[in-house]
């Protein structure tokens, strides 16, 4: 695979070894990702929530049950269905799009868990607001819930050290004119922003990621914020 913004970028190519040949794809799944030549995130994502909702449909008559707690179903969620979204979530750069994706889907689960409410004026039964669902659910919300893990795997990546590879592709700045266009959210850009989001966007991350509890306690800010 060529990665590239140019989709004709290794469209008609493949590559030989001894006698063999290798076709170029435009896609692969590799440990359970998505991998696209344009190195797309939203194609990553539509699969995730694709494997959730499938989770999801197989337990909603249990998350819908009038047996069971609002406690245990919601343990279901964080234990069952969660697992599925935030499987390699620590290297998304999410765009405002893939954010109300996320959020919908969260929103839906939770409508499910919590049911509808009557409404003290017409007294109809109505689905619960946005709002009043952030007030039942005592978890951080879907959306949260990535980005602490990707702050907390940026931890780690910080710790790695510069000789490391992993660390060069992340914080590196790249060579070579910029191609033309509105360039990507980086993912180090994305970890700048959610430090200023906290208040600590005067320090570089990689300076805060070393102190190890500074940098946790910050991780649980990030998961405690209230995004409407």
């Amino acid at each position: 695979m060529v990665m590239s913004r140019d989709q004709n970028v290794g469209r008609s190519k493949s590559i030989k070894t001894d006698n063999s040949y290798f076709k170029m794809e435009e896609e692969f799944r590799y440990l359970g990702t998505s991998l696209t030549n344009q190195n797309s995130v939203q194609e990553v994502i539509k699969r995730t929530l694709k494997l959730g909702n499938a989770c999801y449909y197989s337990v909603q008559n249990i998350l819908s049950s009038s047996l069971l707690s609002k406690n245990i179903k919601i343990e279901k969620y964080l234990n069952i269905i969660l697992p599925f979204v935030f499987y390699g979530c620590e290297t998304w750069s999410l765009t405002l799009r893939e954010e109300r994706r996320l959020r919908v889907f969260g929103n839906r689960v939770l409508w499910r868990v919590f049911g509808s409410r009557r409404d003290a004026v017409t007294g109809e039964w109505r689905k619960l607001h946005n709002e009043e669902l952030s007030d039942l659910y005592w978890s951080p919300n879907i959306f949260l819930g990535i980005k602490s893990r990707i702050m907390r795997w940026a931890g780690h990546v910080a710790h790695m050290g510069e000789g490391r590879s992993l660390y060069k592709f992340l914080v590196v700045e790249p060579e070579g004119k910029t191609p033309l266009g509105r360039p990507r959210r980086r993912w180090e850009f994305k970890n700048i922003m959610d430090l200023l989001e906290v208040g600590c966007g005067d320090m570089k991350w990689i300076e805060l990621a070393h102190d190890r509890d500074r940098w946790r306690a910050l991780v649980n800010v990030v998961m405690n914020l209230r995004i409407s």
